[in-house]
């Protein structure tokens, strides 16, 4: 049976505007469930599940776990190249948002679809690679490394959508970032995902043409419902 999720596009947004939104809805869902456990199992509301897609301004931003020296850059040069920094409550390292990529975060109560994070974590990657396969591209997972990737286990391997996510009474927050139309020159100012053997790359290079953006848009939002089994109200 279908899950419902309520979609919504919120365009072209500050990285802290839609963190805050995020974290509104997120906090709003992990107390809906810790509130639900003194009811009757009856009487509890459901809590609701959300896909936001948006497209950020430049920025930088560095989970829990990562390590400050993979920003390679100072105050100074962040200005000059127009970007912002923040340090966020996501697992991973550092990655880079910026026009051209489609950055999309499911607020997803996993007990409508499964409690096991390693799997979601699978689930979003199958999400762009079906995606790929539309372009005739083959995503893949490379081991011990989230996200997809091109190429894995070659001198070439490059990654193409990065991944962090959070998670709090299986409710889920941060998501993926899938380069589509993407300036790889900023990521030349990191040191991505802290990985400094691969590069990263971006669907408008391997296809070798610059993509409509409303369509892979739509090409994802279509995967995340095959995927995932989601009915969008």
């Amino acid at each position: 049976m279908s899950v419902s999720a309520h979609f919504q596009d919120l365009g072209v947004i500050e990285y802290k505007k839609a963190w805050d939104y995020q974290q509104r809805l997120f906090d709003g869902t992990v107390q809906m469930k810790f509130e639900n456990r003194k009811l009757p199992e009856n009487e509890r509301p459901e809590t609701r599940n959300y896909l936001l897609f948006c497209e950020h301004p430049h920025v930088y931003t560095l989970g829990k776990s990562g390590d400050l020296q993979n920003l390679l850059v100072n105050e100074e040069k962040l200005k000059e190249i127009g970007a912002s920094y923040f340090p966020i409550n996501r697992g991973g390292d550092i990655t880079y948002h910026g026009p051209g990529q489609i950055v999309a975060y499911p607020i997803f109560d996993l007990d409508y679809f499964f409690t096991d994070i390693h799997k979601y974590l699978r689930y979003l990657e199958d999400v762009i690679i079906h995606v790929l396969n539309l372009y005739g591209l083959k995503g893949e997972r490379s081991p011990g490394e989230t996200g997809v990737w091109l190429d894995v286990g070659t001198p070439k391997a490059r990654k193409i959508c990065a991944m962090g996510i959070k998670a709090s009474r299986w409710v889920t927050m941060h998501g993926l970032a899938f380069n589509v139309n993407s300036n790889l020159e900023y990521f030349n100012y990191i040191v991505p995902c802290g990985i400094t053997d691969k590069a990263v790359t971006s669907l408008d290079v391997e296809v070798g043409r610059a993509l409509d953006y409303a369509l892979v848009k739509k090409q994802v939002k279509e995967a995340f419902q095959e995927v995932f089994d989601l009915q969008y109200v």
